[in-house]
């Protein structure tokens, strides 16, 4: 039986010169080989310091992490041919091309794929002689995935891949996500794009202050928060949420979530709709695009974690 592909027992890892801050604080992670994770938290939950541990570039204060069977900290030279690397922000020298950044990459593998047709697949052909600076912020995410998809990794770690891209590039690189879990290689990426977890991931680990506070497939998640369902619609911003919630029965929370988004939580039958639509057309406001279903993993996320803007 293979190893899993990142195993994370009782992680600890402080930062500061006299050890007191503590961004990782008994962490365990368990990922199978051939599947996607998704890491989700806030600001300065933990995710990156534990992913760093994973690749390598931080040691643990204590705990045990094996990535492939093998310790990052110890065994790091017959680790990184094995794992694909995707830092945030790209990290390359700005007066690179496009081209000779891959191509670099691509020398250092003992079995590259392709660089020209990695460039083409991620619809990067166009830009391949253009220097890393003049490229666009979704296009250097673009050309970083490449980087670290050219060495045929078994195992890959991607921090926010879809970054500052538009939602044709997001959709193409979620496509290629998805058929390299279907060719068996394991990815593990950090994001704050809930929907972008739902979409893809097999498995969903929630972090906050450097604890795992909630795991499971999305749909396991989703259940978890309760039977409740709810109740979304569009319609004009602004309207006094408290006059809806004060519509309908005790125990009903009605917020616009974004600008002309609202959603009314709490368990919706056919009186709670017509209660909402009646109570709209009373302020001369059209409802549109009435939706009743389970809480998104947004929701679940935002329960777990709080609204509060994180630093």
């Amino acid at each position: 039986m293979s190893a899993p592909a990142v195993e994370i027992t009782g992680l600890v890892k402080r930062f500061g010169s006299t050890k007191k801050v503590t961004a990782v604080d008994g962490l365990d992670l368990r990922m199978p080989q051939g599947t996607l994770l998704a890491l989700l938290g806030p600001n300065g939950a933990g995710k990156t310091t534990t992913v760093e541990v994973c690749e390598g570039f931080q040691r643990p204060d204590s705990g045990t992490v094996r990535v492939l069977g093998l310790d990052p900290a110890g065994q790091g030279a017959r680790l990184r041919p094995r794992i694909g690397v995707m830092p945030q922000g790209g990290g390359a020298y700005p007066g690179v091309r496009a081209d000779e950044m891959l191509g670099l990459v691509a020398s250092c593998a003992a079995r590259p794929l392709d660089p020209a047709w990695l460039l083409e697949v991620l619809g990067l052909e166009g830009v391949r002689r253009t220097p890393f600076k003049r490229l666009s912020g979704g296009q250097q995410q673009r050309l970083s995935l490449a980087c670290a998809l050219v060495g045929r990794p078994e195992l890959v770690f991607l921090d926010e891949p879809t970054a500052g891209m538009d939602p044709q590039a997001r959709r193409l690189v979620w496509d290629l996500l998805a058929a390299l879990r279907a060719d068996g290689v394991s990815v593990l990426l950090t994001t704050h794009l809930m929907e972008e977890a739902e979409t893809l991931a097999d498995h969903v680990v929630i972090v906050d202050g450097g604890k795992v506070i909630a795991e499971g497939a999305p749909g396991e998640l989703t259940a978890e928060a309760g039977e409740a369902a709810q109740l979304r619609f569009r319609a004009r911003a602004g309207l006094d949420t408290k006059l809806l919630s004060a519509a309908l029965p005790e125990g009903y929370l009605v917020r616009e979530s974004a600008p002309g988004s609202y959603r009314v939580e709490g368990v919706v039958d056919p009186q709670v709709v017509s209660a909402v639509t009646a109570w709209c057309a009373q302020q001369g406001v059209l409802a549109e695009e009435l939706h009743v279903g389970r809480r998104d993993l947004e929701e679940v996320f935002l329960e777990l974690t709080g609204r509060e803007l994180r630093g």
